[in-house]
């Protein structure tokens, strides 16, 4: 008990404490006849401290770890997404503290109010204050979802933001764990719903169909939470992106001239195998048009200008991830390469195009 607690960082004391309310027991004995950790035993035990760091109090940690629907690469993947969340809200911090020292060193000082956002619960604010003027029903793109839904008269809209791509003649019910996205849903919307995809609070086959469209790289864990679109619906619809794709980053120049650090976050990502296995479906290519109307990572492929603005790239979770340093960086080369013209050299190719292919699917189930 002594190393384990040694390498996981904790006291003895902790170890004893898990041992006592059942959560960790160490399962095996020594020669001499001592309680030691089995392999099962430290994987468990790497599941709670992971949680525990995270936030979780013990009752929900035991809840999480003896879900016998979760085996130890979910729960490793689970754990990866809320760390990646954790990471995008303190980039997202660091973006808003930023700002305000730029602010102060200009002689301009912040209000009480926008202070007090960079710790409050509108932090989500820093990233996604932007969607509803950016991120918007692209017509295409949501021909192609709509139709995929078929005859559903009853949908799910899930991870559904401020309800882009809801369609208005069916009967639609959105869920979005976030509650700054929720307040920004616009009048009359659809009924929303503060849960995340991973547990919907929805009986078996309670929808005609369920939809998801640019949410699931979102969730702590995306193959459990497109089986549970699969349990509460009958067709399922998803547009996401084929992470393993492995042309994409090389067909889009700005991965692949200016932001490298974007590989980093497709790490342990899902295969497009395992997302259409988790939905029993199969996976269709979307063209993205030139003159996409929804303000994605991908959209501005052919006006490269756009990924200058401010306002655009706050509406993309890509450049919190990568981290204010990286995002200068690449700004600044794309700004150096359009006034000098070797971005235009370089892509000439692209302004014949009226659509690309960059890596985005629909998956239909």
């Amino acid at each position: 008990m002594g190393r384990v607690a040694e390498l996981a960082g904790v006291s003895v004391r902790t170890l004893h404490h898990y041992d006592e309310i059942g959560l960790v027991r160490p399962s095996a004995r020594t020669a001499a006849g001592y309680r030691a950790y089995a392999a099962g035993d430290v994987e468990r035990l790497r599941e709670v401290l992971g949680y525990r760091r995270l936030g979780f109090g013990l009752r929900e940690i035991a809840e999480l770890v003896d879900d016998p629907a979760t085996d130890a690469v979910a729960h490793l993947r689970r754990l990866r997404g809320l760390l990646l969340a954790q990471r995008e809200r303190a980039a997202a911090m660091v973006t808003a503290l930023d700002r305000e020292l730029e602010a102060r060193e200009m002689g301009i000082r912040t209000t009480s109010e926008e202070q007090l956002k960079v710790f409050g619960p509108q932090l989500y604010e820093v990233i996604g204050s932007a969607y509803p003027a950016t991120r918007r029903t692209e017509p295409r793109i949501a021909e192609r979802i709509w139709d995929a839904l078929g005859d559903a008269r009853t949908v799910l809209n899930v991870g559904a933001g401020t309800g882009s791509y809801e369609p208005q003649d069916r009967e639609v019910t959105a869920v979005e764990p976030s509650a700054v996205m929720r307040a920004q849903r616009p009048a009359g919307a659809a009924r929303c719903v503060a849960a995340g995809a991973e547990r919907l609070p929805f009986a078996d086959g309670a929808f005609d169909a369920a939809m998801a469209v640019s949410t699931v790289h979102h969730w702590p864990d995306p193959v459990a939470g497109l089986r549970e679109m699969r349990r509460v619906a009958r067709r399922v619809v998803v547009f996401t992106y084929d992470a393993c794709d492995p042309g994409r980053r090389e067909r889009f120049w700005l991965t692949r001239d200016y932001l490298p650090e974007f590989a980093g976050l497709l790490t342990d990502w899902p295969s497009l195998a395992d997302l259409t296995r988790a939905i029993d479906g199969r996976a269709e290519p979307v063209l993205i048009p030139w003159d996409c109307a929804d303000g994605f990572f991908e959209a501005h492929w052919r006006r490269p200008e756009a990924y200058l603005e401010e306002h655009v790239r706050r509406a993309v979770s890509v450049w919190t991830r990568v981290g204010p340093e990286a995002e200068r960086r690449a700004v600044a080369a794309l700004g150096d390469d359009l006034a000098s013209g070797r971005w235009a050299e370089r892509n000439r190719d692209l302004l014949a195009l009226d659509a690309a292919e960059l890596g985005l699917r629909l998956l239909i189930a």
